[in-house]
């Protein structure tokens, strides 16, 4: 393996990258680096998402401009604000010795003016998208024609999301004279296109094989019966306690179900689909990106862009129409070497897509079995252990009261102690799980219903079995401004944290909703104290079937038996 200062890498961007922690170089940067540093040839790399790639093109590119003249004199083009914004501060770090040299991203969603003041005070690399590029091409307020390197860096996604007009426009208006670089993940025929209309000689470095997955990731899937997939999700995700991962989804609709679903239920997610605002969608990537969220639900449109290195899973709620997306999807894990696991929940019709994505990325899938409530109680309780090894102690912070806890834990031993917290760190979930069946897996199921003399519609009756929560109702509701989201903040806000609450309905009227058997008590005494204006709020515990109790519930007349505490 070759170092950087055997790549000919000059001593100012030498001395940042390793600054960055930069070592050896990764295998596309070996092989693309030489290739523009000479600057002779044009080139078609085809690697997976988190090789490195936009330092084996930035690099060269950084090393090849002239600092004296002020003009854009390398063009990058990518097809997400996200990534545009990601490649341009990394150039910049990559040249951050290097004095005078301007690194310009241009993308919509921000302000055009700002952009064209900075581009007439004089730009060295542009890195844009092609729908802003366009913009400023047809005001005259970019010369492209001084450019002499140009990269398309996820070329395959540019064509996906329709970029192929903007693209031809663009080359149209770059010189004819140009090294052209081009980086894809994937090689569809679109490719193939752009290379032989634009392209001379191009020369084709594969990392891996055409098409063909990191074989860093795991590719696990779980057939289930379709009611029973948002169980096996959640059940998935408390299998692993510190998962940091990407749930995609087909369409915005069910994006947003999902992530609603997920922190109704308690889990650390949110949603990112075409229908937020760009605000919304900044706000929610910059929570994911410092890890404030555990869980990002997004469509794939959506997630295009996000450069986020650490990703433990992609999880496919479903598996997308074209094997490039799945290919895609899985490489946002398993990225600069590091391991990865790619999830597909999916039912016995995507059974035939699961053999036509092995084809492709030359790799059979293990087929998984959904996590029984012991097995997910059990790893919750190692990792909860390996936490408490891993805590840090600060004995001078706590010195003054160690011996009062002492003295106050001094009639329990050790074994005791350990009880106690274990117990007390898990006691909701082992109730949860206790009263909550295992997931079937879908070629089991016609032999289970069989010993079991089970039909479908009782199989369903199980699964959806409110046994070990206990229903309540909370005597506000539409009319008082609630919503889902504010019930629960409500909830949380009078009674603390930790409540696992689902089955979230809020009416003109009132609202109702589940907690864990154990919880209840804790609820219903957290509102005693609550009073809106001079009304009293109240929560109560319906007994009975609780759908047909909530809807007497709605008049007051009604004389649907409720049990006050």
């Amino acid at each position: 393996m070759k170092t950087f200062e055997e790549l000919r890498i000059a001593e100012p961007i030498l001395r940042a990258i390793q600054e960055l922690g930069y070592e050896a170089p990764m295998p596309v940067q070996e092989e693309v680096i030489p290739i523009l540093l000479e600057g002779k040839d044009d080139v078609i790399a085809l690697a997976q998402t988190g090789m490195g790639k936009t330092a084996a093109y930035g690099l060269p590119l950084l090393q090849r401009v002239v600092v004296e003249d002020t003009y854009p004199q390398a063009l990058v083009l990518c097809p997400t604000r996200e990534l545009c914004l990601q490649i341009a501060d990394d150039l910049k770090d990559y040249s951050k010795y290097i004095t005078r040299l301007r690194v310009l991203p241009v993308y919509g969603g921000s302000s055009i003016e700002s952009q064209i003041n900075m581009l007439q005070k004089g730009v060295h690399i542009l890195v844009a998208t092609p729908g802003r590029l366009i913009d400023l091409m047809r005001r005259k307020k970019v010369d492209l024609g001084g450019v002499s390197n140009v990269v398309l860096d996820e070329a395959d996604e540019m064509l996906d999301m329709g970029f192929t007009d903007s693209i031809n426009a663009i080359f149209d208006a770059l010189p004819a004279e140009r090294h052209t670089l081009l980086f894809s993940a994937t090689m569809p025929k679109g490719i193939a296109s752009i290379a032989k209309q634009y392209m001379h000689a191009p020369k084709e470095i594969v990392i891996g094989r055409k098409n063909e997955g990191n074989q860093n990731i795991r590719d696990i899937y779980y057939m289930v019966r379709a009611q029973d997939k948002y169980l096996a999700l959640k059940r998935i995700v408390d299998y692993y306690p510190n998962i940091y991962g990407i749930v995609f989804c087909r369409t915005r609709k069910e994006t947003q179900e999902i992530a609603d679903k997920l922190i109704r239920d308690g889990y650390n997610a949110d949603a990112l689909h075409g229908e937020l605002s760009q605000s919304q969608r900044d706000y929610v990537m910059q929570k994911f990106r410092i890890r404030h969220l555990q869980l990002l639900v997004a469509t794939d449109v959506a997630a295009r862009g996000l450069d986020v290195d650490d990703l433990t899973h992609v999880i496919n709620y479903g598996l997308p129409d074209d094997v490039e997306s799945y290919t895609h999807r899985r490489g946002r894990t398993g990225r600069a070497g590091k391991t990865g696991i790619s999830i597909c929940i999916c039912h016995v019709r995507e059974k035939r897509k699961i053999r036509d994505i092995e084809s492709v990325i030359n790799k059979r899938f293990e087929a998984g079995k959904v996590p029984t409530g012991k097995e997910v109680c059990t790893k919750q309780l190692f990792n909860f252990m390996d936490e408490i090894e891993r805590v840090k102690v600060d004995e001078e912070e706590i010195a003054d009261l160690m011996p009062q806890i002492f003295r106050k834990l001094d009639w329990l031993d050790k074994e005791d102690i350990i009880k106690r917290i274990v117990s007390l760190e898990f006691n909701r979930m082992i109730e949860y799980y206790k009263n909550n069946g295992d997931i079937q897996a879908l070629d089991d199921e016609p032999k289970t219903r069989k010993a079991k003399n089970e039909t479908p519609k009782k199989a369903k009756k199980e699964t959806e079995n409110n046994n070990g929560y206990t229903h309540l109702r909370l005597n506000l509701g539409g009319i008082d401004g609630l919503g889902p989201d504010s019930l629960i903040k409500l909830v949380y806000q009078q009674v603390g944290g930790g409540i696992r609450m689902r089955h979230i309905e809020v009416k003109k009227l009132y609202s109702t909703f589940d907690v864990l058997n154990a919880e209840a008590e804790r609820v219903i005494s957290g509102f005693r104290v609550l009073h809106v204006g001079n009304r009293k709020v109240s929560v109560e515990a319906i007994t009975g079937n609780p759908k047909r109790k909530s809807r007497r519930a709605e008049h007051p007349k009604g004389k649907g038996r409720k049990k006050k505490y």
